[in-house]
C-alpha cells in the first residue's frame, strides 16, 4: 500500500498489509509476552519508557519530517506533536512507579468486624489499540505508553494514511528492553482488524476515531473492556467581560490548527451580543492573514487536509449551509485537498457544519444575549468532548462548568487545549472512558480485592 503526501500527491513510502495468518501470529506473540510483562518491576518499566524517550530524541527530526510528509501537518504542529509524545512517555515513566493500591476498612457491618480489604490492580492483558491519522504519533503513544506502564502487551493498528510514523516508533521500541511481543505493530485490512475486535485473546480495545465505527466496534467487542475516544463539535463561549485579544488569539489556533482536523477543533463560537461585531471583524481579518504554503516550511500556519475526498466533503457541507441561508465571511473555496479557512455566520440548525463534526477548517460564529442561552446552544448537540469559556467572572465560569454536558471545560484557553497527563475524553457520542496516562492506565488495570484480618 502506497503512502501519499497530501500536499503534492507524491508517493513517500509504502507498507505491506499483513495476512490474517501473520496478524494472528502477532496476537500469539502478545499473549506470550503477558507473563514476562507482569514480571517487570516499576523500575524495569520506567527504564524501558525512558529508553523509548531517548530513541525518539535521537531521531527527532525524522519523526517530525515523517509526520509532515504523510499527514500534511504543518511543521510547527508536527514538531509540537513529537514533543508531546516525549512528554507522554515521561509521564508514563513516573506513573508506572505508583500504581493504585488501596487498604480499606470493611467493618461497617458486623460481618466485617476486624477485617480489612486490600485492593491491588493487575494488568488486564492484551490491548488492541487503533489510532487515527490526525496525530499519527501522539494519539498512538497515548495507548502504547500507558499499556507499557500497566505491563500490558499492546498491538497497535495505525491509520493506513499515516503508517510510517509508527514504523519509526516500532524500530525505536525494538531497541529497548521491552520483552518480545510487548509491542506489536499491525498493518492489515479492516476485515482482519475487525476480526481482532472479537478475538478471545484480546482483553482491551482502545479505539480513537469516528463515532459510527467506534460504537459498532463496542458492540462487536462483547465482554472486552472498551475505551472509545470519538468525535467532537467543540464550542467556545465568549462572555461579555472576556478579553477579546486573548479569545481571538486562542480560537484562531483552535479553529484552524491542522486544518481543523482535530477532535476538539473549535467548530462553534458563541459571542456575547455586545462583542459580536468587534469579535467577528477582528477574527476574520486575522484568518485572512494566515501564511499558507508547504507544510515543511516552519513559517506555514495553514495547509492541506489529509486528502481530496475529505476536502470535497467539507466543501459540500458548506455549500449546503449557504443554500440554507448561512453567510460565508471568508474562505469557502477548495483546490484539490486544500480547503480554505472558512468562517460562517447565521447557520441554521440542522446543517451538518453546525450539528455534526466537520473535522475541517470551518468555524461558525453566533451571538447570544445571556449565558443561559449560550449554555443551551452548546448543549444542543449530540457531542460532548471539550468546550471553552472566556470570562473574568468566577461565577460565570463555575456555572458553565457545572451545566455544560461535556468531558472538559477549558477556562480562557482554546477548546484544543490538552496536556498529556490530564484526563481526556467525552460524553454522549464523543466517547466512553478517558485517556491521559494515569487515567488510561486505570482502563488497562483490573482491581482485585483481598479480604484479610
Amino acid at each position: 500500500m502506497k503512502v501519499i503526501n497530501p500536499f503534492d500527491s507524491k508517493t513517500i513510502g509504502e507498507i505491506t498489509l499483513l495476512s490474517r495468518k501473520e496478524v494472528l501470529q502477532k496476537v500469539k506473540n502478545a499473549v506470550g509476552a503477558k507473563q514476562k510483562m507482569r514480571q517487570l518491576s516499576a523500575g524495569d518499566k520506567s527504564t524501558i519508557l525512558n529508553q523509548i524517550i531517548e530513541g525518539i530524541q535521537d531521531h527527532f527530526d525524522d519523526f517530525v519530517n515523517t509526520i509532515v510528509l504523510e499527514s500534511g501537518k504543518p511543521y510547527r504542529y508536527a514538531k509540537g506533536e513529537v514533543n508531546r509524545a516525549i512528554a507522554t512517555f515521561k509521564v508514563a515513566a513516573e506513573e508506572c512507579k505508583r500504581l493504585p493500591h488501596e487498604l480499606i476498612d470493611i467493618d461497617a457491618t458486623e460481618n466485617g468486624r476486624h477485617l480489612k480489604g486490600e485492593v491491588v490492580y493487575f494488568p488486564r492483558g492484551v490491548v488492541f489499540g487503533i489510532s487515527p491519522f490526525n496525530f499519527p504519533l501522539n494519539l498512538a503513544v497515548h495507548k502504547i505508553a500507558p499499556a507499557i506502564a500497566s505491563a500490558c502487551p499492546i498491538l497497535l493498528k495505525p491509520s493506513s494514511k499515516t503508517p510510517l510514523t509508527m514504523e519509526l516508533l516500532f524500530k525505536v521500541i525494538q531497541s529497548t528492553d521491552l520483552p518480545q511481543g510487548g509491542f506489536e505493530l499491525i498493518h492489515c485490512s479492516r476485515e482482519v482488524g475487525d476480526e481482532l475486535i472479537a478475538h478471545p485473546s484480546i482483553d482491551v480495545l482502545s479505539f480513537t476515531g469516528s463515532p459510527d465505527v467506534g460504537w459498532a466496534m463496542k458492540a462487536k467487542a462483547e465482554k472486552k473492556h472498551v475505551v472509545l475516544e470519538l468525535g467532537g463539535n467543540a464550542a467556545a463561549i465568549i462572555g461579555k467581560d472576556a478579553s477579546l485579544k486573548l479569545a481571538i488569539d486562542e480560537l484562531l489556533v483552535g479553529g484552524f490548527a491542522y486544518s481543523g482536523q482535530v477532535c476538539i477543533h473549535t467548530q462553534r463560537i458563541y459571542v456575547h451580543e455586545s462583542l459580536m461585531e468587534e469579535f467577528v471583524s477582528t477574527y476574520v481579518s486575522r484568518v485572512e492573514e494566515f501564511e499558507i504554503g508547504d507544510p515543511l516550511s516552519p513559517s506555514t500556519e495553514f495547509g492541506v487536509m489529509i486528502d481530496e475526498a475529505n476536502a470535497k466533503r467539507v466543501e459540500s457541507w458548506v455549500s449546503e449551509a449557504l443554500e440554507a441561508g448561512a453567510e460565508c465571511l471568508v474562505g469557502g473555496s477548495r483546490v484539490g485537498a486544500f480547503y480554505a479557512p472558512t468562517v460562517l455566520i447565521n447557520v441554521p440548525k440542522g446543517q451538518k457544519v453546525r450539528d455534526e463534526e466537520v473535522f475541517g477548517p470551518v468555524v461558525m460564529i453566533e451571538s447570544f444575549a445571556s449565558i443561559d442561552d449560550a449554555i443551551q446552544e452548546v448543549n444542543d448537540c449530540r457531542w460532548g468532548l471539550q468546550s471553552s469559556i472566556f470570562t473574568d467572572s468566577i461565577e460565570v465560569r463555575n456555572k458553565v462548568f457545572n451545566q455544560l454536558n461535556v468531558g472538559s471545560v477549558i477556562h480562557n484557553k482554546s477548546t484544543t487545549f490538552r496536556v498529556d497527563d490530564m484526563p481526556y475524553g467525552g460524553v454522549k457520542d464523543s466517547g466512553f472512558g478517558r485517556e491521559g496516562v494515569k487515567y488510561a492506565m486505570l482502563d488497562f488495570l483490573e482491581p482485585k480485592l483481598l479480604v484479610r484480618e
